[in-house]
């Protein structure tokens, strides 16, 4: 019982109404909506009359494979055929919140924040996120007991019609079955619900402690193959508009004027809409709407500072020797880090683009009482309360139909689609689809963070490291994201309000995975104007490749070879050192000397270990060539090896583009980018070969979303200095001289 006593034991009035609030029990009813014939077996999944099985999964499916990994682990409980596994997108709700994916997206706001409150505050606020690597390692529990709970009532149902102890029977391939007495599970699903569950439920385990493990063919593919997948471009409505939109540069931009004779000469054009920082182009169809957009020339004012490349690496290097936020300290580096023989090095990440396929895309219906929203999006709950605050009203005025995602790394976290097209549909009266043109996808594509580390160490005279400091400057990019996407929350508010720390997201990863008896990691946080966001990889894409590019230099400084030095250092993390031992015996490594073009590099995030050898070249034009990646994983328990593979496949040819493409280019508050084409991304005949091992491992799962792009530049970064002498410290390396 919460008491006045217990409140002020607490810690105090205003602590104690915290713990108070976050402790309240409290339940939720699953809003699963039944078709015709289905029976709905909680929140996770319903049973037709013909048999097929439908797993609400609140995951956005953005091409890693998550409706077909999360339906899997209800089909192996459940005992289920999974040629009758279908799968549907989850209602909002509470039940379906992520607090795992808030904590690392948002980690620079909440860190500070009790983890009881930070998870209360995501169920309460009904946080469906989809990022971080989280999809597995949040939702396993809750779908084993969901087919877990569905298998038990329906062998009760069975065990009933035949007279025999439930226990007794059995689910195999869609049936009941005790003896050779069987079932279907169509048969008894209507029945089965009245049931009343056990005190525990009985989770399947096989002879291997799993169940999963096995590849499954992806449901999301046969739709994707033969045309009939719904991304939110294919979304058709009656007396449909078409809008292109055009947004102001970065910074505070405002729109000053458009030539709207001109745009009105476009053939299909119907109208132009016109937002303080930006606008719109509506016509009968979307090639008719952008041409009339770029008929508009709109003109923006820009009032702030300019912003550029060299004003970005300013307002690092400022933050750099400003003083730091400390993420981590181990031990007392103080004695050994004064005086001469320091070894000092500086790296460099640029900003790097989402480049997603998919566009930002929103088709938007308002009916005067409601709106009806189509978006591909990694928040569903943020996209209707963004799009709701753009219109005024009420997010429950809201109903959004989540759809597929064309690989957006991350992009699709972001609300502005969303709440513009809300805006237009209102003003046109009509339904309207609003799509990004690539030139606007990319001049309003909310980067990941550029970063400057200083990393500094001591040596033994054999060669150990004595103390161990990483100072990182880079934009506070969780606190960035939390203000942006959820600015009406009381939480995120007074979070913010708290005296600024380091940002947990910022520097995620920079945490070495070695044993070093001094080590301390510093967030400077800098100011750079330009707006930053999530990307695949997270601030690991840039703090592994500090890391394992200024370990494999103070290797080669101790005259050591690189990943033995490595293995010496691990203090017995074995799953750790078995990734790096495995990449380095099927890479065939030589021990990276001079000459070798070889590379390794190795990094932990989201339960899981990677070890990646590169072995890479210099073109004749002055160009980075990585001829081949050999990666060795361990990600815990596999739930299916296929889509594991194609994530790690996929985030290693990701880390390649990241490393060698021609990164975002910014002159006076402009990104110069307007195509693909002009990014230098690798293309099929650049693609290294490629050989991915996962080792089997009893430990709880863990992501690989992110995995495999990690630690792809470090070891790119060593095999070039191997093949080169020279060293990239600057990240992505375009040229190497």
């Amino acid at each position: 019982m919460v008491t006045r006593r217990n409140l002020l034991i607490a810690g105090g009035a205003g602590t104690g109404l915290i713990v108070a609030w976050a402790a309240w029990p409290r339940s939720y009813r699953a809003n699963l909506t039944a078709a015709p014939g289905e029976t709905i077996y909680g929140a996770w999944l319903k049973i037709g009359a013909d048999g097929q099985v439908t797993v609400a999964v609140p995951q956005a499916e953005h091409g890693q494979g998550t409706w077909t990994a999360l339906p899997q682990i209800v089909a192996d409980e459940l005992g289920a055929d999974w040629r009758t596994v279908g799968v549907e997108a989850a209602p909002l709700n509470p039940l379906y919140a992520n607090p795992l994916a808030a904590d690392t997206l948002f980690a620079g706001t909440f860190d500070r924040i009790p983890a009881a409150l930070r998870r209360e505050h995501a169920v309460r606020s009904a946080l469906m996120l989809t990022g971080g690597s989280t999809s597995i390692r949040m939702f396993e529990p809750a779908l084993r007991e969901a087919g877990a709970a569905a298998r038990v009532l329906l062998c009760k149902a069975a065990a009933k019609r035949w007279g025999v102890d439930w226990t007794a029977c059995e689910t195999q391939a869609g049936f009941v079955v005790a003896g050779k007495r069987r079932l279907r599970f169509a048969e008894l699903a209507v029945e089965a619900v009245a049931f009343d569950l056990p005190g525990e439920l009985p989770l399947r385990v096989d002879e291997e402690g799993r169940l999963t493990g096995r590849g499954v063919p992806r449901l999301d593919v046969p739709a994707k193959v033969d045309g009939s997948a719904n991304f939110a471009a294919d979304v058709r409505l009656p007396d449909m508009l078409f809008a292109s939109i055009m947004q102001g540069p970065i910074g505070a931009s405002r729109l000053v004027r458009v030539n709207r004779a001109a745009a009105q000469r476009v053939r299909g054009m119907v109208s132009v809409v016109e937002g303080d920082h930006w606008v719109a182009a509506l016509a009968s169809n979307w090639w008719a709407a952008d041409r009339a957009l770029i008929a508009l020339a709109p003109r923006f004012e820009t009032q702030a500072p300019v912003v550029d490349d060299a004003s970005i690496a300013a307002a690092l290097d400022d933050a750099l020797k400003g003083p730091g936020h400390r993420l981590a300290t181990i031990g007392d580096i103080a004695p050994v880090m004064g005086g001469p023989g320091l070894i000092v090095a500086d790296y460099a990440a640029a900003p790097a683009f989402h480049a997603a396929i998919e566009p930002p895309c929103a088709t938007a219906w308002f009916h005067g009482d409601r709106l009806e929203l189509w978006v591909g999006t990694q928040a569903s709950g943020l996209a209707r309360e963004a799009a709701a605050r753009a219109i005024g009203i009420s997010p429950a005025e809201v109903i959004l139909h989540p759809t597929l995602i064309g690989g957006s790394f991350g992009a699709a976290l972001e609300c502005d689609a969303a709440a513009q097209a809300a805006v237009l549909a209102v003003k046109a009266k009509r339904p309207v689809q609003l799509m990004w043109s690539r030139r606007e996808a990319l001049a309003r594509d909310r980067v990941r963070a550029p970063a400057k580390a200083r990393m500094t160490a001591r040596l033994s005279s054999n060669g150990a490291i004595l103390g161990w400091r990483a100072q990182i400057a880079a934009p506070a990019t969780g606190r960035e994201l939390a203000a942006r996407l959820m600015p009406d929350d009381r939480l995120v508010r007074a979070a913010l309000a708290l005296p600024e720390g380091a940002d947990g997201y910022a520097v995620a990863g920079a945490l070495p995975p070695y044993r070093l008896p001094g080590c301390i990691v510093e967030h400077h946080p800098a100011t750079i104007g330009l707006s930053t966001g999530h990307l695949r990889g997270q601030a690991h894409g840039y703090t592994c490749f500090f890391t394992e590019s200024f370990i494999d230099e103070l290797a080669r400084r101790a005259g050591m070879e690189p990943m033995s030095y490595r293995i010496g250092m691990l203090g017995g993390d074995a799953r750790l050192a078995r990734c790096l031992s495995t990449a380095a015996a099927l890479g065939g490594w030589d021990g990276g000397g001079d000459g070798s073009g070889q590379g390794i590099a190795c990094h932990t995030m989201a339960g899981s270990c990677i070890a990646v050898l590169a072995e890479a070249e210099v073109g004749e034009d002055g160009r980075p060539r990585v001829a081949r990646l050999v990666a060795a994983v361990d990600c815990g328990r596999q739930v299916n090896p296929d889509i594991i593979r194609q994530q790690i496949e996929g985030g290693l040819i990701f880390g390649v583009a990241a490393a060698t493409s021609a990164g975002v280019q910014i002159e006076r508050n402009l990104i110069t980018a307007h195509r693909l084409g002009e990014l230098a991304l690798p293309r099929l005949a650049d693609m290294p070969d490629i050989t991915v091992e996962l080792i089997a491992s009893n430990a709880e799962p863990g992501g690989v979303g992110d995995l495999g792009m990690v630690a792809v530049a470090p070891a790119v970064a060593n095999a070039l200095r191997s093949a080169t002498g020279k060293r990239p410290r600057a990240l992505p390396f375009g040229r190497v001289a």
